[in-house]
C-alpha cells in the first residue's frame, strides 16, 4: 500500500514563504518522479512542479517558475516544494502524486498515487 503524507500547509501574507513536505512509504520512492498538483475552490486540479526519479530534473509551471523550488530526498523518501514570494492566487489545497515513470512529466494521468492534500492560503 503506497502512502503519501503532505504536511507543511498554512496560513501566510503574500511575499511570505512555506514549505512543504511529502512523506512517501510503501513503494521504491527513488524510481518514480514525483510531482506537486495544487487546486483551488472552483477551478480543477493543476500541475505545479515535477522532479525526476533521480532529482537530476525538474519543471515547473510558468504560473510558479522562479518562485517555487521542487526538490527530493531519496534517502528519506521525501520530497519538498519551497514556496517563495507567495501570491494569493496560490491559495489552493497542495497534492503530491508518484508518477508511473522516472522521467518528468506534467500529465495528470500519468500519476497514480496522490497524498490527502494540505491546504496553502496566501492572505494579502
Amino acid at each position: 500500500q503506497v502512502q503519501l503524507v503532505e504536511s507543511g500547509g498554512g496560513l501566510v501574507q503574500a511575499g511570505g514563504s512555506l514549505r512543504l513536505s511529502c512523506a512517501a512509504s510503501g513503494r521504491t520512492f527513488s524510481s518514480y518522479a514525483m510531482g506537486w498538483f495544487r487546486q483551488a475552490p472552483g477551478k480543477e486540479r493543476e500541475f505545479v512542479a515535477v522532479i525526476s526519479a533521480s532529482g537530476g530534473s525538474t519543471n515547473y509551471a510558468d504560473s510558479v517558475k522562479g518562485r517555487f523550488t521542487i526538490s527530493r530526498d531519496n534517502a528519506r523518501n521525501t520530497v519538498y516544494l519551497q514556496m517563495n514570494s507567495l501570491k494569493p492566487e496560490d491559495t489552493a489545497v497542495y497534492y503530491c502524486a508518484s508518477a508511473t515513470v522516472r522521467y518528468t512529466t506534467t500529465q495528470t494521468i500519468q500519476y497514480n498515487y496522490w497524498g490527502q492534500g494540505t491546504q496553502v492560503t496566501v492572505s494579502s
